[in-house]
């Protein structure tokens, strides 16, 4: 049973907690993620685009839905009880490495995991008893949040599902969390990790480049814009957004554009070439059409392809965790494409 109603959710009967498949380990720990540290940020109220999210007291059960936000509650010191399962790019925990690896370090229960996206299984996350829902960076819809929000706070987005600059995610999890002084210094720190790599790599400043994926339907090549990680990261490490794409506006509601492949010519002066596939068939299938092969950044090999699942994901957004685990991993992809470019 998947949304059900908030009145049918609540009578869940206790037994659900031992047998869910949502896992026992972090539910049955009271303490998981608690702390007193913060409690003088409280009350707050946050606004999103679906309802207001009251917060009394600082939360010590905390679920996550969504991408990024378990990331960043870990590093800000709370391990949730509860996350929406990873199934691209996850590890043998059903989440992210670089989030299993700090929860490890932390010595804490790694989470119960519930199917999320369309789907999402209320009655794992009632059996789990959270005091705050954290969904910034989601597609929950209105239907979901009033259930939700019933049941505990919840951060949804502030405007648009899956539409949340990576500061602000961080930002918002910190002021429900009551570490708003924290939230800063990650944000800070992240900005501070890509400038020192883009110090360590002049070679990067000034190339000009795209982010792109053509795995859809045939002739089909989407387009990722400012404001969507996967480019910020690029231009925080001093390359340049390519004049020629520089200025197609977004999809309402998102960071990216339908550029399709009868606009490859957009491409032509593009230095390095950005992509990524589900896997080698998908990349064959892609690179194999005319228009797609003829782009000279593909023509000449200074592209960049994410084929591994977890790069593709850390290098998708920022948050404190994964921008240290992917720098090591994608610098020198970055490396070898920019050598031939010249």
């Amino acid at each position: 049973m998947k949304r059900t109603p908030i009145a049918a959710a609540l009578a869940v009967p206790a037994v659900l907690l031992a047998l869910s498949g949502c896992g026992a380990d972090a539910g049955d720990s009271p303490e998981a993620g608690s702390s007193t540290a913060g409690s003088e940020h409280f009350p707050v109220t946050i606004d999103s685009a679906l309802g207001q999210a009251v917060i009394e007291e600082k939360p010590e059960r905390v679920v996550t839905i969504g991408w990024g936000s378990a990331d960043t509650a870990v590093a800000l010191g709370t391990t949730p009880v509860g996350v929406e399962e990873v199934t691209w790019g996850n590890d043998d925990h059903g989440n992210y490495p670089w989030v299993s690896e700090a929860i490890e370090e932390r010595g804490d229960d790694f989470p119960a995991t519930f199917t999320g996206g369309q789907d999402i299984d209320i009655d794992a996350i009632v059996a789990l008893e959270p005091d705050l829902i954290l969904a910034p960076n989601s597609g929950i819809t209105q239907e979901d949040f009033d259930i939700l929000n019933d049941l505990a706070p919840t951060v949804a987005y502030p405007e648009q599902a899956w539409n949340i600059s990576w500061d602000d995610q961080i930002s918002l999890i910190g002021k429900a969390l009551g570490e708003p002084e924290a939230a800063q210094d990650a944000v800070d720190g992240i900005g501070q990790s890509l400038a020192d790599s883009a110090a360590e790599h002049p070679e990067f400043a000034g190339k000009t480049f795209a982010y792109v994926w053509g795995g859809g339907a045939p002739g089909s090549l989407v387009l990722y814009n400012e404001g969507d990680a996967r480019v910020d990261i690029l231009t925080a490490l001093g390359m340049t957004v390519a004049p020629e794409v520089q200025d197609i506006p977004s999809s309402e509601g998102s960071f990216t554009s339908d550029l399709g492949l009868e606009n490859a010519g957009k491409l032509n002066d593009v230095d390095v070439l950005f992509t990524w596939y589900n896997d080698e068939a998908e990349q064959q299938r892609t690179e194999e059409q005319r228009l797609f092969a003829q782009i000279p950044a593909v023509e000449r090999g200074s592209v960049v392809r994410s084929l591994d699942r977890q790069v593709g994901m850390a290098s998708s957004f920022l948050t404190p965790l994964s921008v240290p685990w992917v720098l090591d991993r994608f610098e020198p992809m970055i490396e070898e494409a920019v050598a031939k470019v010249d």
